[in-house]
């Protein structure tokens, strides 16, 4: 391998969303840093089956008033 190419991979801090933590090796942050993370096979739905639907500023209802008579037959 070239020398001086790479990035520094070092030592650092996983903590999960339930507040869990475990050390690992990576190219992120410096030796030492804290990674938190926001979604995790704890609370992700892929993994835990229960799935939310968050409606931000309306976005799903104007979505659904917008194409409500789209697939509907008429005769």
């Amino acid at each position: 391998m070239k020398t001086g190419i790479h990035p520094d991979y070092h030592e650092i801090n996983v903590v999960m969303t339930d507040g869990s933590e475990y050390k690992t090796r990576s190219c992120y942050g410096s030796e030492g840093s804290t990674l938190r993370l926001d979604v995790d096979t704890k609370s992700h739905p892929a993994w835990t089956g229960v799935q939310r639907m968050m409606d931000t500023g309306g976005q799903v209802a104007k979505f659904n008033k917008r194409f409500a008579g789209i697939g509907s037959r008429k005769k």
